[in-house]
């Protein structure tokens, strides 16, 4: 393993070796991107996507060789799980501003419209695979966003700093001390 993997391979794993984007392009058109060599707006498909994929794939920006969906890192989704089959799309998120410690950095679900995922049972599948890591998974479908990991109780102390109860002791803990750097003062005890 790299001695200083990217924060993506480091909280979703490396690439899994045998998946590859094929002609899902999910991400071109749902993601927004602002890198210092290219931006688009959120749920507007990017200039260069053609109809056969990106018109400028050899030449493409960063950010568009370097990010890769949570689908193509975790291998434990299902093989169905891929963006464009599934209607859902499994990223690492950074928010500048988060409202509590466990926005700051954290796995994103987001459902997209006309997804029958959660239907089929593909979205279960999906958040079984991402709740097994101290990693906060969020569940969006595009209208709220709710908190599926840790569940309810461990968040409510990891947020409040309340004392938890002795089974939970180990486990807030660790989510506190992992997420301390987005904590408010008063929620650190």
């Amino acid at each position: 393993m790299d001695a200083d993997p990217d924060l993506e391979t480091a909280l979703l794993g490396p690439l899994v070796a045998h998946r590859t984007c094929g002609d899902c392009t999910v991400c071109c058109t749902v993601l927004k991107v602002a890198a210092p060599d290219f931006s688009k707006p959120a749920d507007t498909p990017c200039a260069h996507l053609g109809a056969q994929g990106c018109t400028i794939h050899a030449a493409r920006p960063g950010i568009c060789r370097d990010w890769f969906c949570g689908w193509r890192r975790v291998a434990a989704m299902p093989e169905a799980a891929r963006p464009d089959r599934s209607g859902l799309l499994v990223s690492l998120g950074f928010e500048r501003a988060p409202r509590n410690c466990l926005e700051g950095v954290a796995v994103t679900v987001r459902r997209l419209e006309g997804s029958g995922a959660i239907e089929d049972g593909t979205a279960a599948a999906v958040l079984d695979a991402l709740c097994d890591r101290l990693v906060p998974v969020w569940f969006s479908d595009g209208a709220r966003k709710m908190l599926m990991h840790p569940d309810e109780e461990v968040a409510g102390h990891v947020l409040t700093g309340t004392p938890p109860p002795a089974p939970l002791a180990a486990e807030v803990a660790a989510w506190r001390a992992r997420y301390a750097a987005f904590a408010a003062p008063d929620a650190t005890r």
